[in-house]
């Protein structure tokens, strides 16, 4: 008899195909593992990376709103809050993440 679910009583969902345990052995298994913890790693790096990007763009049009390029001077909450601060935490974080180790 197949296991009922604890909602409404369907049928459990057959364990997918895709899943690291699905019929492969414990060599395979150990790959399909190494090779999910290397791909999420990479995206993480690859993230920081563009939070990085992302904060030096933040600073450059910051630079540019201090040098009146579009059409006055910044006010002093966005100076305090979108400026150089703001991109500053930005590309730490980035630099955070694109700097874990694999």
């Amino acid at each position: 008899m197949p296991k009922r679910s604890r909602r409404d009583g369907e049928p459990a969902a057959p364990p997918r195909a895709d899943t690291p345990a699905s019929g492969l052995t414990a060599q395979e298994r150990k790959a399909a593992e190494r090779r999910a913890r290397y791909q999420r790693k990479r995206r993480i790096i690859r993230t920081g990376q563009v939070l990085m990007a992302v904060g030096v763009v933040v600073a450059l049009v910051h630079w540019l709103a201090h040098l009146e390029t579009f059409g006055g001077q910044p006010s002093g909450l966005v100076d305090l809050v979108a400026g150089y601060p703001a991109a500053a935490v930005v590309f730490l974080v980035g630099a955070v993440a694109a700097g874990q180790r694999q």
